[in-house]
């Protein structure tokens, strides 16, 4: 069975434009933090995310263990308890392997969508990411979420294999990152039960004014009311305000990338007392350096990720 009901496959991602990339919390001894990651989902929740991607490249996935991530994934659907849709990630470069854990991963009822990327490292075609996608999504439990991002896997799925794929009964939504254009070519072309979310935050508005679903961000855990204003905005027909809400985040979302993802953003959660720890090798956590120049980029106040004593809401 799949967690839909036969008709709409995106259903659950229908008001979902704002979802959160969430990050991993590790306490002291590098074991994951559930009390931790409870209070930011939370928290996330209460100010205008209305979606998660748990087990993404955010919530440093390569560095969890198989059985860790199934611990996660049940901690999650309890601590999200139905309030918002769930996609977890499920994907590899093996097919065989991806179908395995995404049915393992669907006996949680909380649990929504996979996440299954295009497969890194071993490079296939066009072809071959057609035959696996089509064949994960013909033999899980799951509707599955493509993952289309080359600057990690090595190979980038075409618009044209995105918007074929969209047909499918099973596979209901694309993260996309990549440009501007092709986001628009698959808006255009997909499947009317298909959701288009970018992965690139600073897309996030004008990939809804281009017609796409909404944006899985990273720079909305520490930019949350930011980003839900310029929604806001937008809906309200005040493109001035969302225009100049994006323009600030804009260079602060860049910032976030600066160093190896997660650590920025988790150096500004760990600053505004989030507790969600350090990075797990082969990521390490910021250095002092790297604290003073991700300042300067996000226009904080010096030694502040050092104090920690950041305001929640970084744009008061």
């Amino acid at each position: 069975m799949v967690k839909y009901d036969g008709g709409n496959k995106m259903t659950l991602l229908e008001k979902a434009d704002l979802m959160t990339a969430i990050v991993t919390p590790f306490d002291k001894e590098g074991e994951i933090d559930y009390a931790s990651l409870e209070r930011l989902t939370n928290y996330l929740i209460e100010h205008g995310s209305n979606g998660f991607v748990i087990g993404g490249t955010t919530g440093e996935t390569p560095e969890l263990s198989h059985d860790e991530k199934i611990e996660l994934y049940k901690h999650f659907e309890k601590i999200v308890n139905g309030r918002v849709p769930v996609i977890a990630g499920t994907g590899s470069n093996n097919t065989k392997e991806t179908i395995s854990f995404t049915n393992e991963v669907a006996q949680f009822d909380g649990i929504d969508y996979a996440l299954v990327v295009v497969p890194p490292y071993n490079k296939p075609n066009q072809r071959g990411m057609e035959a696996h996608f089509t064949t994960v999504a013909d033999n899980v439990d799951l509707p599955i979420v493509i993952y289309n991002i080359p600057g990690r896997t090595g190979v980038k799925m075409t618009q044209e294999t995105v918007v074929k794929l969209s047909h499918h009964p099973n596979i209901a939504a694309v993260k996309q990152c990549a440009s501007l254009e092709e986001l628009e070519y698959i808006v255009e072309h997909r499947d009317p039960n298909f959701a288009v979310f970018t992965g690139e935050d600073a897309q996030a508005l004008t990939a809804r004014v281009l017609g796409g679903d909404g944006v899985i961000s990273v720079a909305s855990h520490a930019y949350i009311d930011q980003m839900r204003q310029m929604y806001d905005a937008l809906y309200k027909g005040d493109y001035q305000t969302a225009g100049k809400l994006q323009r600030w985040l804009t260079p602060r979302m860049a910032a976030l990338f600066m160093f190896p993802s997660p650590s920025p953003v988790k150096a500004v959660l760990n600053a505004q007392g989030f507790s969600t720890g350090s990075c797990r090798l082969p990521i390490l956590p910021l250095n002092e350096e790297e604290k003073r120049e991700l300042e300067g980029a996000l226009s904080l106040p010096a030694n502040s990720l050092t104090t920690k004593n950041l305001p929640l809401n970084l744009g008061e």
